[in-house]
């Protein structure tokens, strides 16, 4: 997985001269501690409100200025990672435990039986395809691991008179829908909750309102263009070329593993897992910790019943960290801001002056450019725990500042991160589905655009539609 998705990424960024994203953040934090000499020191109170640090507006005051020592910036890092070490480790954790459950098979034998149960009845398989990619988007937040299914969907395609773009789309936009909805993915709106300090998971009937259009018109826009070409070949945007319609060239024999009892088994093992931390998170109070615990339950059990053995698990463990160790070290890596900010008490007075800007404006137009601030710095940041904990800090005291509902701040970000992603190039999901699917990078953004519009202005209505009537919980 790390090869086919980091190489074209880093091919990419190399070509266009876009920094590492940690290089990204390295200079940001070096910017903030520069500007800590210069922009005066203040604070606002907070109060305790259910559990929550919130602003107080019409508080903030100056105070003696804070210097930091430019030794001081530096050390910011090591104490941003402890200061996320609660979510750094659940995503480590989290992570290794998917490591463990796709080392099983059970994942990969489920789908593969269920597209072999689907056959080729052409009226259900691009929307049953795409409802369960989304299923797996929005609990587990898959993306990049999602480019091992982009041979079998091309097959697929082909077999049914379509093309690659087909084919690729009912994985990745199956995907992306899924992870736009976000309603339980850990990676995203867990991160982004975590710290905005709101109920984990909350609003999740909110989200699910606005997954359900999201997922729908990608469904029909995928059937839409899958009927045309079928219609007429000649208008496929991969006509003439490799995975055009009736294409040869692939090879889409993958080696996907029987369904056997054992991986049935641990199936059953992961839906009750995420159907037990869905009940803890809303009856029991569940917060991080226990949702990573329970994770790293299921993954043990499903190592010894899938039969790895216990040495095996905990090997395909430390791998599933090793995959997700590029997303978890940089939201410690990213708190290193809040944490010189802080340090230079410049934090409040940076929220007081954007603030004061825009306090004259409807919070309608305040969520909108929260939200393309996220789509914009997504293509920089394209990691969605790293860019939530680049930029939560900062947007959780403007919201309170302007009378916005937390969660429609979280909601901002989630949306401005999640729908991008299916067409920023600097994305590695993206970049890995392309490179394995042999689609010119320049075609599947002709292919996306108005898909990707629509999305954007879903997302739109949505954050208005929390500005102005709430989030429920």
């Amino acid at each position: 997985m790390t090869t086919i998705t980091e190489s074209p990424k880093r091919r990419l960024r190399d070509r266009l001269s876009i920094p590492h994203t940690y290089a990204i953040i390295l200079s940001i934090v070096i910017l903030v501690g520069i500007l800590s000499y210069v922009i005066p020191s203040g604070e606002f109170e907070r109060i305790d409100v259910d559990g929550r640090m919130m602003v107080v507006p019409g508080t903030f005051d100056t105070i003696a200025k804070t210097h930091m020592a430019p030794f001081d910036i530096f050390t910011a890092i090591p104490r941003g990672m402890q200061a996320a070490a609660q979510i750094v480790f659940y995503i480590f954790l989290v992570g290794g435990a998917f490591g463990v459950i796709r080392a099983t098979g059970a994942i990969d034998a489920g789908i593969n039986r269920l597209v072999q149960k689907i056959g080729k009845s052409e009226r259900f398989i691009i929307p049953l395809v795409m409802i369960v990619f989304s299923v797996l988007g929005f609990t587990t937040g898959m993306a990049e691991e999602c480019i091992i299914f982009v041979p079998i969907g091309i097959g697929i395609a082909l077999s049914l008179g379509y093309d690659a773009i087909v084919g690729t789309a009912m994985v990745a936009i199956g995907a992306a829908s899924g992870f736009i909805g976000g309603m339980m993915n850990p990676f995203t709106v867990g991160v982004a909750q975590g710290i905005a300090e709101v109920p984990l998971f909350s609003g999740i009937w909110f989200r699910t309102a606005v997954y359900i259009p999201i997922l729908a018109f990608a469904i029909f826009y995928v059937m839409r263009y899958a009927a045309r070409i079928k219609k007429n070949p000649e208008t496929s945007i991969l006509y003439g070329r490799v995975g055009g319609v009736g294409s040869t060239e692939y090879a889409v024999s993958e080696e996907i593993p029987p369904l056997t009892a054992r991986r049935s088994i641990v199936l059953i093992l992961l839906a009750l897992g995420i159907a037990i931390n869905m009940y803890g998170v809303f009856n029991w109070g569940w917060f991080l910790d226990q949702l990573a615990a329970n994770f790293f339950i299921v993954a043990m059990l499903s190592g010894i019943i899938g039969g790895l053995g216990i040495n095996g698990s905990f090997t395909n463990l430390v791998e599933g960290m090793r995959a997700v160790v590029f997303g978890a070290l940089v939201v410690g890596f990213a708190r290193a801001i809040l944490v010189v900010m802080q340090d230079g008490q410049t934090l409040d007075t940076i929220v007081n002056f954007i603030a004061d800007g825009i306090s004259h404006w409807p919070p309608t137009l305040t969520v909108i450019g929260m939200f393309v601030f996220q789509a914009i710095l997504n293509f920089f940041i394209p990691s969605g725990s790293g860019m939530a904990a680049t930029t939560m800090p900062l947007m959780v005291p403007l919201s309170d500042l302007l009378g916005i509902d937390r969660q429609v701040a979280v909601l901002a970000f989630q949306y401005g991160d999640a729908i991008t992603n299916s067409i920023i190039p600097t994305s590695g999901a993206l970049m890995g589905y392309l490179a394995v699917a042999r689609i010119p990078y320049e075609l599947w953004v002709k292919f996306i655009w108005k898909l990707i519009a629509v999305w954007l202005v879903v997302a739109a209505l949505a954050l208005v539609a929390g500005a102005i009537w709430g989030v429920p919980a």
